[in-house]
């Protein structure tokens, strides 16, 4: 009871920003979600639905190596307040047009490549706060926590926002952003303190010159570099089967758009499964390994599951394998940045982080659409009567997507190899 209550005593800053701002975070991603469905239901275009999260994406990729620079100049909380009210002010901007009939999908590209441009900001500041009010013992209990509230938010946001939309189109999923923003900011205004670091408010220093100084750091400390070029390689596979999943699912005689979204939420809550686990296992002796394995037990099965199974319990099973240790993998992987970066550096390594390790995101899910639609698709067709191939990966529409989740398997395991045989030269405990 009294180790409990000295955790509780040592993490209470830490709880209360967590929460505050993971509620705000879930208010967002309802609003975002709802907006996804009023689009699709002006446009009836999946490609416009989805040009909002490449919108979104795109600057947080491209920006993110520059934007570190601002987010270790700067104060850590006014950064995050700042960034938060900007968000609101767009979240009210769309609300207004939407009541007054204005709105068009351009405004929305628009306006979330604009706040896709502050996450680029914020997100380094407030990897940073999190560090700075959190006992270095607890690094990996509260960045499990971190993953967990993210995974619960994966899981809820989809449903509560379709909720909400039901009942009151728009306008319920907005005022639900702006009651959790609300919250979020007046806790973070009066109650929480974050302490500057050292060369927060430095101006002797430029931009470029910092950002320069962020790199020249990753390039001095390689077990850091090697571990996001690591997470790339692993994003790049993990993409492209998301891309392929639905080419898996949908055309099966077993499968169909209900099937896929009970597969997809697998993975959601596999992940709140496995965020749990994190924040009670005990400190691994080596973080580096625990990385990689994590990830090779992921792409090794999982791939395999869905290439050689048409049953959509082998399906959920699959999910729940390839997700449910990603919260151990992330645990471990910021426990190892809060140790070996230093503290006025960090808000820059973050942010490549994001641009190195997310930059890939975009290309897998291009090449796995792509490679399904012009490769495996119309070679499973040209030998619809090898029963070798149609054996492994059955017939028809859906089998060439088969093939490719045999195909990224395979990849899966290569990458975690290679990179495996590079890590093994760190070890890494603290």
């Amino acid at each position: 009871m009294a180790k409990t209550n000295n955790m509780i005593n040592d993490l209470g800053k830490f709880y209360v920003l967590w929460f505050t701002q993971s509620l705000s975070q879930l208010g967002s991603s309802i609003s975002a979600f709802a907006l996804t469905l009023w689009l699709y239901e002006k446009s009836g275009s999946a490609l416009s639905t989805a040009a909002l999260s490449i919108c979104t994406y795109l600057p947080y990729v491209a920006m993110s190596i520059f934007a570190g620079a601002i987010s270790d100049r700067f104060d850590k909380k006014k950064t995050m307040l700042w960034c938060d009210v900007f968000a609101a002010l767009c979240t009210i901007i769309v609300f207004f047009m939407y009541k007054n009939d204005l709105l068009e999908g351009y405004h929305l590209y628009f306006i979330n490549a604009l706040t896709g441009l502050m996450n680029t900001i914020q997100q380094p500041a407030s990897e940073v706060a999190y560090t700075i009010i959190t006992p270095k013992e607890y690094y990996q209990k509260t960045s499990a926590l971190q993953y967990l509230s993210r995974s619960v938010i994966s899981v809820g946001s989809p449903l509560i926002a379709s909720l909400l939309y039901g009942f009151a189109k728009l306008d319920g999923a907005i005022y639900a952003d702006l009651l959790s923003f609300s919250i979020a900011f007046i806790v973070l205004l009066f109650f929480n303190r974050i302490p500057e670091t050292q060369k927060d408010n430095k101006d002797d220093i430029s931009f470029i010159q910092m950002t320069k100084e962020g790199l020249s750091f990753l390039k001095e400390n390689r077990l850091i570099l090697d571990i996001m070029l690591f997470m790339s390689g692993v994003n790049l596979v993990a993409s492209a089967f998301d891309a392929v999943l639905p080419a898996l699912v949908i055309p099966n005689p077993r499968g169909g758009n209900t099937v896929l979204g009970i597969v997809t939420s697998c993975s959601g809550i596999a992940m709140v499964i496995g965020s749990i686990f994190a924040t009670n296992m005990p400190k691994p002796k080596n973080r580096v390994r625990v990385i990689y394995l994590t990830m090779l037990f992921a792409l090794g099965i999982e791939n395999f599951l869905l290439a050689f199974s048409r049953n959509p319990i082998m399906w959920c099973i699959g999910q729940v394998i390839g997700w449910i240790l990603v919260p151990v993998m992330s645990a471990n992987e910021n426990v190892i940045m809060k140790n070996v970066i230093p503290m006025e550096l960090m808000g820059r390594i973050y942010a490549c982080r994001n641009t190195f390790q997310f930059s890939t995101i975009p290309l897998g899910l291009f090449l796995g659409g792509f490679l399904t639609d012009n490769f495996a698709e119309p070679f499973m067709a040209a030998n619809a009567s090898n029963k070798f191939l149609t054996t492994l990966f059955g017939v028809g529409k859906g089998s060439g997507a088969a093939l490719m989740m045999f195909i990224l398997g395979v990849a899966g395991i290569v990458v975690c190899l290679v990179f495996g045989k590079i890590l093994e030269q760190y070890e890494y405990s603290d």
